[in-house]
């Protein structure tokens, strides 16, 4: 009788929330066997108290076993709902002795779900995982079916209360191909304590939820991302601002998008390469979403890098038109650097831009504002070109680095997958926009996210920004190490109380620069890694998932292997395979043919040029480039390792180290340094004191007053070296 009035309420259920919520269930088709002998756990992640019922009632499984939340159960029509659905138990999932229970029943054969968080997410993001579940799951061998739900944070069902809520949102079910979860071992070979099973057991489920959190993001582009957000959040949301001192909504933004890519679309052609030579402001952002609205491709160029490195950046990408400011070129003082450009390339003004608008344009803007604004971007795909960017030129000629829309929104979802940004953030972005980092992290990720972001425009403004911080209350930063340490020498202890997030990237985080940090102001800096090729991020430590001294664990969704060099004895160079990896490269010698690099891997994968380890907990090291050693005396010696050794012995200084062609010894160290007093007697010391090799103590020392920066904050090592041969 129970299981016939089941039957009925699942059907009528079934049907209503196919109604109201357009259920859609996608995913693997691959169910696992089930019953005695064949365990079977179900885990999902936690939106909303609907959860439960609505996987009771699409899941491909028959008569599962809810574990749910004790405060959960206390609630009456929930419970009511549930038991009607199916079994359940209610357990802590904080209590060890509860998972007791949920292990007899996989022995007996039902299958079990349960939600690792045990708890309803409150950031939108994925919460804290419990390690009970995970040790279950090891310890019975149970086969794991992961299953994602996503929608149900934007209903009144959720915790959400600051968000944007629908009364009946759509809601997809997507099911993972099911995994299992092994028993950890000790790094020796034996059982390590039940402690620390359990640690590594939980870690495992962890990462396992970040993958479903990412699983199958939605395919398409950067524009359409931008609908999404306005029809998530509304078009009254504030989401931009700039020195002007102007909150820009989504509404404010959409109108200058839509304005400016049609006036620059008369200018260029369809799949054209732009050049965009703007500062971090709130119409830069505007003009680059709306020359992807109209299937342009934004070229960043990087305003720092002189005559040559733009030059060669136009030639590389085949850009014929660049788009910028008087009053930015005026103030950046780049009226010789462009009269120099303008004779290879048309540079067109955003103010003269403005004024070639008609009350044709004006009325065609208004159509579009109020109805179909998506309907602009007509035949672009996500594998189409969404922006290119420049390599820093830091070691080289700079390289045109194609990224895809696919690439960029997979790397934002990565992040989000691994981080809590949220709606309520204010980011503090002082990155350049034609950097990777300033573009993708600084600015992409809160547009599309909701959050507000404060467009500023040099990094520079050492005293200025820190006050900036205080004033506004940002809540997000991103930084180079160089950069944070000269906001830590002149902020006020209290300019960075409202900081929960700072991220460091672009370059190694100097230890002293985090003890700052922490000393001064109580933040932990948080360090990723990434390269421009993969737009940006890799890896990055995160408040559930850090480990001083590395670079963070992988982003979900990203593949790894290391390959051996011969003469380093820990780790080796690091090949990736992600959907965030670049469409390939445009170089100066192949003028806008695209060329992807071959990997010694395989096909799909990127040679990073960077040496690193990754500990048994998935924790990234990284030891240096394959071009920052010097083969010296036939030995490898890492050059970040001789920056290290003279940061120990003159802490307060700033270093660098180059190699230069030695007949002695195949090659010789140079160390350029600010300070007059470091002599090799002191560096000398500084390597008994850490063990150093007495290769790795430069024979040259060069005084300079300041070493030479590129404008993403790193050091500029083309110019040492011609430095070098001069010194």
């Amino acid at each position: 009788m129970k299981s016939r009035v089941r039957a009925v309420f699942h059907f009528l259920l079934r049907a209503l929330a196919r109604l109201l919520f357009r259920v859609r269930v996608q995913g693997s088709k691959e169910i696992p066997t089930v019953g005695a002998g064949h365990p079977l756990l179900i885990i999902a992640n936690h939106e909303s108290f609907l959860d439960g019922i609505l996987l009771g009632l699409f899941l491909p499984i028959k008569n599962p076993v809810f574990v749910v939340h004790t405060e959960v159960v206390k609630r009456t029509l929930l419970r009511a709902g549930l038991g009607l659905m199916s079994d359940y138990l209610a357990v802590d999932p904080a209590s060890p002795m509860a998972m007791k229970q949920v292990v007899r029943l996989l022995g007996s054969g039902r299958p079990v779900v349960i939600f690792p968080e045990g708890r309803i997410t409150l950031t939108g993001a994925l919460m804290k995982v419990y390690e009970g579940p995970a040790f279950v799951a090891s310890k019975t061998g149970a086969t794991l079916l992961p299953v994602r739900l996503e929608g149900l944070s934007r209903s009144y069902f959720s915790r959400m209360v600051r968000w944007p809520r629908k009364l009946f949102p759509r809601m997809t079910l997507t099911v993972l191909p099911p995994t299992k979860l092994t028993m950890p071992d000790a790094p020796d070979g034996k059982v390590s304590s039940a402690r620390e099973r359990r640690r590594k057991s939980g870690e495992a489920l962890r990462r396992l939820m970040l993958e479903i959190v990412l699983a199958q993001p939605k395919q398409q582009t950067l524009y359409g991302a931008l609908c999404d957000a306005i029809e998530i959040h509304g078009r009254g949301c504030r989401v931009a601002e700039d020195i002007k001192q102007i909150e820009y909504t989504y509404r404010d933004v959409l109108k200058m998008s839509l304005a400016l890519g049609r006036l620059a679309s008369r200018l260029t052609g369809v799949g054209e390469k732009v050049g965009l030579l703007l500062p971090n402001m709130a119409p830069t952002v505007a003009l680059f979403m709306g020359l992807s609205a109209f299937r342009r491709v934004p070229a960043m160029l990087n305003y720092t890098a002189g005559v040559d490195g733009m030059r060669a950046a136009c030639e590389a990408a085949q850009v014929r038109t660049v788009f910028t400011s008087r009053v930015f070129v005026e103030k950046a003082k780049l009226t010789d650097t462009l009269a120099a450009l303008q004779r290879t390339v048309r540079v067109v003004y955003l103010e003269d831009l403005r004024e070639q608008m008609t009350f044709a344009d004006k009325l065609w803007l208004i159509g579009r504002m109020l109805w179909r604004p998506r309907h602009v971007e007509v035949g672009a795909t996500p594998e189409d070109a969404a922006a290119v960017l420049f390599t820093s030129g830091s070691e080289g000629k700079p390289k045109g680095v194609v990224l895809s829309h696919r690439a960029i929104l997979a790397n934002i979802a990565q992040i989000r997958a691994a981080t809590d940004f949220t709606r309520d953030d204010r980011v503090l972005n002082v990155l350049p926009i034609f950097h990777s980092f300033g573009l993708t992290a600084g600015t992409l990720l809160p547009l599309l996210t909701g959050a507000s972001v404060f467009l500023y425009p040099s990094p520079l403004h050492y005293r200025v920004i820190p006050e900036l911080a205080y004033d506004r209350g940002f809540t997000v930063m991103f930084g180079t190490s160089t950069f944070l340490s000269n906001y830590a020498r002149f902020a006020h202890p209290y300019d960075f109380y409202r900081l929960r997030y700072v991220v460091a990237g672009a370059e190694k985080l100097a230890p002293a620069v985090r003890e700052q940090w922490f000393e001064k102001f109580g933040i932990r800096i948080l360090e990723g890694y990434g390269l421009t090729e993969t737009a940006p991020v890799i890896a990055v430590n995160t408040p559930m998932a850090y480990r001083s001294g590395t670079v963070g664990q992988f982003l979900p969704g990203i593949e790894h292997r290391l390959q051996p060099v011969a003469g380093i004895d820990r780790g080796g160079i690091l090949h990736v395979r992600a959907p965030n990896l670049m469409s390939g490269y445009l170089k100066s010698d192949r003028p806008g043919e695209l060329q992807m690099p071959m990997s010694d891997i395989g096909a799909g994968w990127y040679e990073t040029g960077d040496i690193v380890e990754v500990d048994e907990d998935g924790f990234v090291r990284i030891v240096g480039r394959v071009k920052r050693f010097a083969k010296i005396a036939g030995e490898m010696i890492s050059l970040e390792t001789v920056e290290k050794l003279a940061h120990l012995a003159s802490p307060d200084a700033q270093h660098a180290v180059i190699s230069r062609p030695d007949a002695d010894k195949g090659e010789a160290l140079v160390l350029f340094t600010t300070d007059a007093a470091l002599d090799r007697a002191a560096l000398q010391h500084a390597a008994q004191q850490t063990g150093v090799p007495g290769l790795a103590v430069p024979k040259k020392i060069v005084l300079i007053e300041a070493l030479p920066l590129l404008g993403t904050g790193k050091t500029d090592y083309v110019t040492l070296n011609r430095m070098a041969e001069t010194a």
